[in-house]
């Protein structure tokens, strides 16, 4: 049976949810103060969530971060693991049912994400129009919504079904449970060899397959070469740093040094023992990547207003379901 167990009792029926293991909990709770800061007087709770036991940081108490452990009753053991796919990697498919009567809504978001704005609270009581999930669709398909996922491919799911980006979820708890998402994803993965379905969020949506809403990018903002430019005319509200370069130990001069800064002010402060380095190479001498930038957002910004022009505010919603997508 799936449970969790916290270090302090709810506060709301709606939740922000981090899970992850001990080598991102301290970039989680970067992002979990963030929010605090955010909106001081939420409506929602903060929960940091792990397999082990977490330990809180006394510095960060003010944030009244929830640390809880969840108990997965080993559901994950029978997938196909490796050292991409963990346990902790899946973790989050089981929070609907850890928090099951406690939190009707649950954003689920990455720890290697940056807060720059947003109203949470509206966010997390949107009208999803009776799906289980709501999340922001790939950054691949941004520019060419018909381009078909490598893992679909493999599994021979047709280029038509919108895929979303499972680093920032929107989740009704009950929806989910009854949809048996978390059972239909186990089963799935069962069946299929892991080198077809390949990671977590192939596996996701090769189970949904478009039965998901769909939410602005600016809840997911996939910080890319060919995306950042059109987010400092935007402002998205969280950025999210897909790939290996993030702004903790990337220094080959491709992501701006407010990031870092960010990052090594938090853990001057609060985790002394693991600082993070000064800048590396300033962007502004990178020219090569600089041009090969300018150039894909020129060629791209067409086909990028269109799809920006899909949301009429950071709170639409649209409906795959029924051709939204």
């Amino acid at each position: 049976m799936i449970a969790a167990g916290c270090d302090r009792p709810a506060t709301s029926d709606k939740a922000i949810v981090f899970a992850c293991d001990g080598n991102y909990a301290p970039f989680a709770l970067f992002a979990a103060a963030q929010i605090d800061r955010l909106a001081p007087g939420r409506d929602f709770d903060i929960c940091l969530c792990s397999m082990e036991p977490s330990v809180p940081v006394p510095s960060l108490a003010g944030t009244g971060v929830r640390h809880c452990r969840i108990d997965t009753g080993g559901v994950f053991r029978a997938m196909k693991l490796d050292a991409r796919r963990t346990e902790a990697s899946y973790l989050r498919l089981a929070l609907p049912a850890a928090f099951a009567g406690v939190y009707r809504r649950l954003l689920y978001l990455d720890a290697d994400v940056f807060i720059q704005g947003g109203d949470f609270s509206r966010l997390l009581d949107l009208d999803l129009g009776g799906a289980a999930v709501a999340a922001v669709r790939d950054n691949s398909q941004w520019r060419t919504p018909g381009r078909r996922p490598d893992s679909f491919r493999r599994l021979g799911l047709p280029a038509s079904v919108p895929y979303f980006n499972s680093g920032v979820l929107l989740i009704d708890t009950a929806a989910f449970g009854a949809a048996r998402v978390l059972e239909r994803c186990l089963a799935f993965a069962a069946e299929h060899p892991p080198e077809r379905i390949g990671l977590d969020q192939d596996l996701v949506n090769a189970v949904l397959r478009g039965d998901w809403a769909e939410l602005s990018p600016v809840w997911n903002w996939q910080y890319t070469w060919a995306s950042r430019l059109t987010e400092a005319m935007e402002g998205a509200h969280v950025v999210h740093f897909i790939g290996p370069k993030k702004p903790w130990r990337h220094d080959g001069g491709e992501l701006p040094p407010r990031f870092r800064a960010a990052y090594r002010a938090f853990f001057a402060t609060h985790f002394p023992d693991a600082p993070i380095g000064p800048d590396g190479t300033p962007p502004h001498l990178n020219l090569t990547f600089q041009r090969r930038m300018l150039v894909k957002h020129l060629l791209a910004s067409g086909k990028m207003a269109a799809y920006l022009g899909r949301f009429e505010s950071d709170m639409t919603v649209l409906d795959n379901r029924r051709g939204g997508g």
